[in-house]
């Protein structure tokens, strides 16, 4: 069943908009081009993909065809911007994605190479999660990750970066940022405890008994940062990370925590720019982090 992907494209708009007006108007065609190229769609499929003829409510196929039609949407126009950069970097393209913690160290060291070395070059720089870092890297929308973990990828070198130990983050004036004595893990979690996804790095059984019962988890490092800054809350992160906290917060070892974040520096095979790659991963190598 061969697709297209402005079918795909033209789908994902009404199922957004709700409304063939509205979807016609984004797209730049007019509104029966684009009902002809639903009905179409819904005829190769053989089923319906909205209920009922107001296009504003997906049938249950729908939904599922919704969901894997803006991925590949999405994919495509990525491939097509990445496709345009190459073809404009005359002087060589590098692309490198970090979890956020590390790219505060490295992109400005980066930049500042760049722009001694090798002018010309185009780069792009991008700090997200590291499921997200390692996805850039599968679909070549990567050269460089940098990401917490090892993750074994096929056509991709993990290479050891830096570790840096776990411990706790809390606000300055918190009792236990006062406490005598680097705190216990069961100090830091009897208190009201945000759990976040790099505790999920830690391998302590006895932290992860402890942290169990743990109600909120916050995915966002700056919206965990926010809540630790109340006073209210206490959570635990690498220091790296806590490295580039705000002032109000304070980072302090856990005396029975002994776990650290081992960082990797992941380096594409299959780069375009291949000499530009290694020649920065090397670089990377060679800062002093964690």
């Amino acid at each position: 069943m061969a697709i297209k992907i402005e079918t795909l494209r033209c789908f994902c708009t009404v199922a957004q908009t709700g409304n063939l007006v509205e979807a016609a108007d984004r797209l730049g065609r007019t509104q029966s081009a684009v009902s002809m190229t639903l009905k179409q769609f819904e005829e190769q499929l053989g089923k319906k993909l909205f209920e009922g003829e107001r296009k504003n409510r997906l049938s249950p196929l729908g939904r599922q065809v919704f969901d894997l039609a803006l991925k590949q949407v999405r994919q495509f126009d990525q491939t097509v911007l990445n496709i345009q950069a190459a073809a404009d970097a005359e002087h060589g393209l590098l692309r490198i994605v970090s979890v956020p913690s590390v790219a505060a160290l490295v992109f400005p060291k980066v930049l500042n190479r760049v722009s001694q070395q090798y002018p010309g070059l185009k780069i792009e720089l991008r700090d997200t999660d590291t499921q997200q870092v390692l996805d850039s890297l599968v679909e070549g929308k990567a050269d460089i990750g940098i990401a917490s973990g090892h993750h074994p990828l096929n056509g991709v070198q993990a290479i050891p970066l830096f570790k840096d130990r776990f411990g706790l983050v809390c606000a300055s004036d918190h009792a236990l940022a006062i406490k005598p004595g680097a705190p216990s893990i069961k100090d830091v979690t009897s208190a009201p405890f945000i759990r976040n996804a790099l505790c999920d790095l830690i391998r302590s059984d006895h932290f992860h008994t402890a942290i169990s019962g743990a109600e909120v988890t916050v995915h966002n490092t700056h919206s965990l940062i926010t809540m630790v800054r109340t006073g209210e809350w206490v959570t635990v992160l690498p220091q790296t990370v806590a490295a580039f906290i705000p002032e109000a917060t304070t980072f302090r070892p856990i005396a029975d925590l002994h776990d650290q974040r081992e960082v990797y520096l992941y380096v594409s095979e299959r780069s375009r720019f291949q000499d530009l790659t290694y020649a920065f991963s090397t670089y990377i190598r060679s800062l002093s982090l964690g």
